[in-house]
């Protein structure tokens, strides 16, 4: 390996195209998903949860194809998480456009593999040298030049063999995450089928048998529906509110912030959108239902871990029935309750307000034994997923460092 080849930055292997502006209106309609800040997770990562598409003017300079990279100069925090931060087009995503806020890298020399730049860009040196470099105040940025400047490691039999491990890691992070869609779907489609669409009633009132349940959960459901304040219900069940579910509090400003654990003795600071920070010492210990009380609105995360919730959540503390209430908050309309243009935010008493209809707590009862196995096997393909995150993250120093040396 020459000296020239181990003496290699970023900007003798790349060029960065930069995208443009889009008109708002457009967002939704058929086209290319946007490819901007919604969609490259904290420090690096593709983000699925967020994607919307475009429907207006897409040059082709500005498309992007699966296992394309793309990467933020910008940072609307001051956390700088994702400043420089690296995503990769996955193949579910069959066209992508750049926004204003994000580059296409282009690759100019051959003879370095596009996948260890992805991963070089994902290590801690490197999210180090982003947050140095970081210019302006408000709203953060990365020049061209600095970024362009990081130094890349010799593209070895080492290099690459670690590379090859890291995307073996994701896949199966990949994979488990699907699964988990696939079990919270099946949690999501029971729930509404009894509790929101009432079809073991209407199937009752037709003379049919209620499918997918036995006939001692059929017998639970009445075979007719009664006038209430909510409109036509199952007879016998009643009308109330999310404040019939559980205690709401509001979180709180954690006391001291850091970008990273630095050991097993940090727990997570979520705020509306999930993970933002690490604190020392947790504010919960319990599992609780999180929402956003500005920023991500209407985003509802089921917590079972020891945390600290933000300032700008709300947490639910289920009195009775843990699945019925954290499927019963998804089913708020969260539009009909944010104030504010601004910054748009809900309360915690127009949430507690918010409608529900209430069924009988055997019914109830029958629904949670049965979404049981599906919620703990999503727990445990998370504590997977989290074990296989932290081995990569312990990897990825390594990568440039050089201290890891893996057998041919």
């Amino acid at each position: 390996m020459s000296s020239e080849v181990d003496s290699l930055v970023l900007g003798d292997v790349v060029s960065l195209v930069r995208g443009t502006t889009y008109k708002s209106a457009l967002l939704g309609r058929p086209g290319p998903v946007l490819l901007g800040l919604a969609s490259i997770q904290r420090n690096g990562g593709f983000r699925s949860d967020s994607l919307k598409t475009y429907g207006g003017e897409s040059k082709g300079k500005l498309l992007l194809k699966p296992g394309d990279l793309f990467v933020s100069l910008k940072d609307v925090t001051q956390s700088a998480d994702l400043l420089g931060a690296i995503a990769r087009v996955p193949p579910s995503v069959s066209c992508g456009r750049l926004t204003q806020d994000t580059v296409r890298l282009d690759f100019n020399r051959g003879s370095y593999p596009g996948n260890l730049v992805y991963w070089v860009l994902r290590t801690p040196q490197f999210r180090s040298h982003c947050r140095e470099h970081a210019t302006g105040t408000t709203n953060l940025g990365l020049s061209r030049d600095d970024f362009l400047a990081f130094p890349l490691p010799p593209s070895n039999d080492s290099a690459l063999s670690l590379v090859e491990m890291l995307d073996a890691l994701d896949d199966r992070i990949d994979n488990l995450r699907a699964t988990n869609a696939t079990l919270e779907a099946i949690a999501q489609a029971i729930f509404k089928s009894w509790f929101i669409d009432f079809d073991p009633v209407r199937a009752k009132m037709e003379g049919r048998e209620p499918e997918g349940m036995d006939a001692e959960t059929a017998a639970l459901f009445p075979s007719e529906f009664e006038e209430s304040e909510l409109g036509l219900i199952p007879r016998g069940w009643d009308c109330g509110s999310i404040s019939n579910l559980g205690g709401m509090s509001s979180g709180r400003r954690p006391p001291t912030r850091h970008q990273a654990p630095s050991d097993s003795a940090f727990v997570p600071v979520f705020g509306g959108s999930g993970v933002m920070a690490y604190t020392e010492e947790p504010l919960e210990r319990e599992p609780l239902i999180l929402t956003g009380r500005v920023g991500a609105i209407g985003t509802v995360h089921h917590i079972t871990q020891e945390c600290w919730p933000s300032d700008n959540t709300l947490l639910l503390k289920p009195a009775k029935w843990f699945e019925f209430a954290l499927q019963h908050l998804r089913q708020v309309d969260f539009a009909l309750i944010t104030k504010g243009s601004t910054q748009p935010m809900i309360t915690q008493t127009d949430l507690k307000s918010s409608p529900i209809i209430m069924p009988p707590d055997r019914l109830v009862a029958s629904y949670e034994s049965l979404v049981l196995p599906i919620r703990q096997k999503i727990v445990n393909v998370n504590k997977e997923c989290e074990c296989l995150s932290s081995m990569r993250d312990h990897l990825l120093p390594r990568l440039i460092c050089g201290k890891l040396r893996l057998a041919a």
